[in-house]
């Protein structure tokens, strides 16, 4: 019997959420895009104001509901009704912002109820090849904060790296997840992409 597993994506504005969905998603986004204000205007010219949507299937059958959250903290209300009944967490961390370290904090405090009752990766982004030192102080931080840690450097808009995140993940709550059912869960390449 297939399962369906619902994540949610979280992370500070231009961390990738967006960027990861549509490059997991095998249905067309569903995206709540607003015209950047205030200093979200000078990073990028969009802002997510509810949630993204994406669906993503696995190789033995299983299916993933991915939501994204807003990156704003006023509209952090979203955060806890996406988290309801969700898997776990997968929490994208700009490498290239001013202070990723505080990001981190911030996040991991911000859901951190949620995270005792399920579990979280984290995925560093916009790294340029230089995001190691800055996933060692991540690591450093999140067992300080007594959280298991599983940081990676990841591309948004590498299908690969956000699919790892996202068995990571699954894998962390349920070890033998695919396995029970006999099967290997691989994630299902998109048209034209070798597996």
């Amino acid at each position: 019997m297939a399962h369906v597993y619902k994540i949610v994506f979280a992370g500070p504005v231009g961390s990738g959420k967006t960027t990861a969905i549509q490059t997991l998603s095998e249905i067309e986004v569903v995206r709540t895009e607003a015209r950047a204000s205030d200093e979200v205007a000078r990073l990028k010219p969009t802002t997510t104001v509810a949630m993204d949507y994406g669906l993503m299937r696995l190789g033995n059958g299983d299916s993933v509901r991915l939501y994204g959250t807003p990156g704003q903290k006023r509209f952090d209300f979203m955060w806890e009704i996406l988290t309801e009944n969700a898997l776990g967490l997968v929490l994208l961390i700009d490498a290239s912002a001013s202070d990723p370290l505080a990001d981190l904090t911030t996040y991991l405090g911000e859901f951190r109820d949620f995270i005792d009752r399920t579990a979280v990766v984290v995925g560093v982004t916009h790294t340029d090849g230089g995001g190691w030192n800055v996933r060692g102080e991540l690591i450093a931080r999140m067992q300080q904060l007594g959280i298991a840690p599983c940081v990676m450097e990841t591309d948004a808009r590498q299908r690969p790296d956000m699919a790892m995140l996202v068995k990571s993940l699954i894998y962390s709550i349920d070890p033998f997840a695919g396995a029970q059912r006999g099967t290997e869960s691989t994630v299902t390449p998109h048209k034209g992409e070798r597996p």
